[in-house]
Order: structure tokens, then C-alpha cells, then sequence
């Protein structure tokens, strides 16, 4: 009887690995066979280190999770030579792709010898598809992001409202967040984070009776049929 041959695949985070919080939801996609190695652009920082990472104005913004749970706010320009090194020690382990566990916009300046698969761009393709002439609710983490959403979805789609609460903290935010995407217009909410959980996304269906689409799934299920083979 022959053995399923291990496969092993990438994951970077702007913030700090493991990404406990997100693979809770996706493991299960990818089966047995499937070996996750976890990189970091946050990884070996202290928080004080993380401070001088704070965004200043004309900066794209970033909200990602540290190994304790907390969340950071930071400019996306530091960490991208710290997530290039990130690609290059997952290539010496053997990695067949690379995925990022984040939604946000990214320059095409990374070199690897491996695909890299941003889910951000794997939504630009979905969300158009299925949203009508009412356009979308983008859920985001952070307030300070709201014009950068804005402007990324509203090249894409006829509408979008945007709703920030953040993934990382209370629940009563999100809550708060579900109650308002319903009289909203748009059919179509965007979990625009890898943050927002399966649970997270059941709230905004039973709260809104809209279309939800969780990022971190949509990203692990596009993973999951270029390696199921």
C-alpha cells in the first residue's frame, strides 16, 4: 500500500508566526498530506522595535496579529525586505508555493522561485463576479484604512461601503459592525482581513442574510485545487 507523499507549502504574515488563529479554519481544507511552514515579516520584533514601524501619512496601512494575540498597526514599506527574506528561507525549506495570510495590496517587486499566491488578488477576481449593480460592504480592521479601501474597491466594483472592526479585539464591535452592513447597501459583505474567522463570518450571514466572503477560506480553497493532484 503506497504512502500519500507529504507536500509542503508556505504561508508568510506581515505580523508574527504561527498564525494559530488562522490555520484553526483552513488545516482541514488542505488534509493530512499537506506540511505548513509559517513565516513572518514581525517575526524576532519586540513591540517597542514594532513602534518604529508606524505609519505616516501617504502610507499604505497594514493590521496584522503577534504571537500573543495582540494586534499592531504598521506601514506596509518596513516589513516588505523582511517578508522577501521570509520567501527566500521558505524556498531553502522546500516549499512547493507560497501563500499570504494577508489582504492587503502589494507591490510586484518580491522574487521567488515559487508561485505566491495573495489572496487580495484572488478577490479582486471573485468579489466583482459575484457582487451586483449595489455593490459591496468591505469589513476591515482599522478606521486609519478606510480611504485605502475606498479607493482599492472602488476601481473594482459599482459601489462599496466600508466598515471597520477589528478581527483582534472585542466581539462587540463586530456585532455592532453585522447590525449595520444589513441596512446597508450592497449584497455582498468582504471579510477583508485574514483575521475574520469562520465564526466571524456566520454573524455577518445570520446578522445581514447577505453573501459573506471570508478571505482566509476563499484564499485556502484556490491553495487547495493547485495542490490537489
Amino acid at each position: 500500500m503506497s504512502q500519500t507523499k507529504t507536500q509542503k507549502i508556505g504561508a508568510i504574515t506581515v505580523g508574527q508566526a504561527p498564525r494559530v488563529d488562522v490555520t484553526v479554519d483552513i488545516m482541514d481544507l488542505f488534509g493530512p498530506s499537506v506540511e505548513l511552514l509559517e513565516r513572518g515579516g514581525l517575526d524576532g520584533l519586540t513591540r517597542e522595535q514594532i513602534k518604529e514601524f508606524a505609519p505616516s501619512e501617504g502610507d499604505y496601512i497594514l493590521v496584522s496579529r503577534l504571537v500573543d494575540g495582540s494586534s499592531v498597526t504598521f506601514a506596509e514599506r518596513f516589513v516588505l525586505p523582511r517578508i522577501q527574506e521570509s520567501i527566500y528561507e521558505l524556498e531553502r525549506q522546500g516549499v512547493s508555493l507560497i501563500m499570504f495570510f494577508c489582504t492587503g495590496d502589494f507591490p510586484d517587486t518580491f522574487k521567488s522561485k515559487v508561485p505566491l499566491i495573495f489572496p487580495n488578488k484572488i478577490l479582486h477576481s471573485v468579489v466583482p463576479a459575484v457582487s451586483d449593480a449595489t455593490g459591496i460592504i468591505d469589513i476591515i480592521p482599522s478606521e486609519m484604512q478606510l480611504e485605502q479601501s475606498k479607493k482599492k474597491w472602488g476601481k473594482l466594483v459599482d459601489k462599496v461601503n466600508v466598515l471597520a472592526a477589528s478581527p483582534y479585539g472585542p466581539w462587540e464591535p463586530l456585532e455592532k459592525a453585522a447590525k449595520q452592513a444589513k441596512d446597508l447597501e450592497g449584497n455582498l459583505i468582504v471579510l477583508d482581513c485574514i483575521g475574520y474567522t469562520q465564526k466571524m463570518k456566520e454573524l455577518f450571514a445570520k446578522e445581514t442574510g447577505k453573501l459573506v466572503i471570508l478571505s482566509r477560506t476563499t484564499l485556502a480553497r484556490v491553495v487547495t485545487e493547485l495542490i490537489d493532484v
